[in-house]
């Protein structure tokens, strides 16, 4: 019986789908992935403890202004004790606050709140343009930030400790709103 399965497996024909095509297969695969990966925004997250800084961000500046903000798509605690943020600074700002928007009626308020707490296992955001959020206010910067620019930027967290994180200076997507200082 063996040997009559063996023999129609000789005897048929032969497809071309032997190792070499299943390794081009694969390497096509990965050109294509990394053609479609190139000029689009890539998400880059950092993590300190069990602190994860996902995609940190500054927007564009106009000329002659000292201030700007640095945004994350979000900051997840996944451990199970809070934790907070209790300061940033980098070298393109004299000083970085944390702030906190709110609507007070129909007018959008920034205040400065001492720590960004971060309750355990939670997800907060600091994306621009929306009551409830928070950023990190970058004041007496010496020069304005440009689309493209990079920069580094270093969190002191109570628990996790210190991060230093990479922040892409990009213009938000259409449709995103506008967040002035």
């Amino acid at each position: 019986m063996q040997q009559v399965i063996f023999k129609r497996w000789q005897s048929a024909p032969k497809t071309g789908f032997g190792l070499n095509f299943t390794a081009g297969g694969l390497f096509l695969g990965l050109v294509v992935l990394a053609l479609l990966g190139m000029g689009s925004a890539h998400a880059h997250d950092f993590r300190q403890g069990d602190v994860v800084m996902d995609h940190p961000y500054a927007t564009p500046t106009l000329a002659g202004t000292t201030t700007g903000a640095v945004y994350f798509k979000s900051i997840r605690n996944k451990g199970k004790t809070p934790d907070r943020l209790l300061s940033a600074r980098t070298a393109v700002a004299a000083r970085v606050e944390i702030h906190h928007m709110q609507m007070d009626g129909n007018v959008m308020r920034m205040r400065q709140v001492p720590t960004l707490e971060l309750p355990a296992q939670t997800e907060v955001s600091l994306r621009h343009g929306g009551a409830g959020t928070h950023h990190l206010m970058l004041l007496d910067m010496a020069k304005p930030l440009k689309d493209g620019d990079r920069f580094d930027l270093e969190l002191v967290f109570e628990k996790a400790g210190t991060r230093r994180v990479n922040v892409w200076v990009q213009t938000p997507r259409a449709g995103a709103p506008a967040h002035k200082h």
